[in-house]
């Protein structure tokens, strides 16, 4: 079946498998397979343990997933994260569709989970195929705003040229900067991951995957920031618990 989305909102159950009730249940759980994580665990395994022992929804048990870490990584990224208030005159390399899409899905009212890391992810994914939304344009608005306010310079955008409708992307990037004056270069790339996760001291990489996190030298938190100063009431699901 086509996907004819024109929002990258929330999930029919999201308001209830996501409500207040549920909140301490699933911050616990995050706790505990971060605790199995960091004792050597596979994470599927370990999933499917803390996800059974609180019989999650797929769905909880995906945003357990994304917000869980181990005391090693926590670490890790912690020391090599670097303010955007330290961003001005720093070269940045963006993880295109990594930023965009909880940007997108944060104007959506898609749900925002905030990680024990202390970044902010979504719940929306990229099935081989890239569909622009009603947010991507405005999405891109508040990215470059939150970019030009950090004085970060100069400014590239990585995207996966294998998922389609990546080059149709790359020209809305480059018409959204054009239009606002913002010099922005976009790469299409077989696989950004291991490129963003080589960046060495001369670069900050913005993202907030997991891999890239664990490896690159210096990442920023861009997509918190954008969420923060310019979504308004965004659909913010809190299970960092006490990192």
């Amino acid at each position: 079946m086509p996907d004819r989305r024109s929002h990258r909102g929330a999930h029919p159950e999201d308001a209830t498998l996501f409500a207040p009730p549920n909140i301490p249940c699933l911050r616990d759980a995050v706790g505990d397979f971060s605790w199995l994580l960091s004792r050597g665990y596979a994470d599927p395994s370990a999933l499917k343990v803390v996800g059974d022992r609180y019989a999650l929804d797929a769905r909880q048990r995906t945003a357990v997933m994304r917000c869980a870490c181990s005391d090693a990584a926590l670490t890790r990224r912690r020391a090599h994260e670097l303010p955007l208030s330290a961003l001005r005159g720093q070269p940045l390399l963006l993880d295109g569709y990594n930023v965009l899409l909880t940007s997108e899905a944060a104007l959506g009212g898609g749900v925002i989970l905030a990680a024990r890391d202390g970044c902010y992810r979504d719940l929306a994914s990229v099935h081989g195929t890239y569909r622009s939304v009603d947010e991507t344009r405005p999405a891109l608005t508040l990215i470059g705003e939150t970019l030009a306010a950090t004085g970060a310079a100069p400014i590239t955008w990585y995207l996966d040229s294998p998922i389609s409708n990546s080059g149709r992307l790359k020209t809305t990037v480059r018409d959204v900067a054009q239009s606002h004056g913002w010099s922005w270069d976009v790469q299409l790339v077989p696989d950004p991951d291991p490129v963003l996760a080589a960046a060495g001291d001369g670069v900050v990489v913005a993202s907030a995957d997991s891999m890239i996190l664990d490896r690159c030298a210096r990442w920023t938190n861009l997509a918190r920031g954008v969420v923060e100063s310019r979504v308004a009431r965004p659909f913010l699901v809190d299970l960092a618990g006490c990192a």
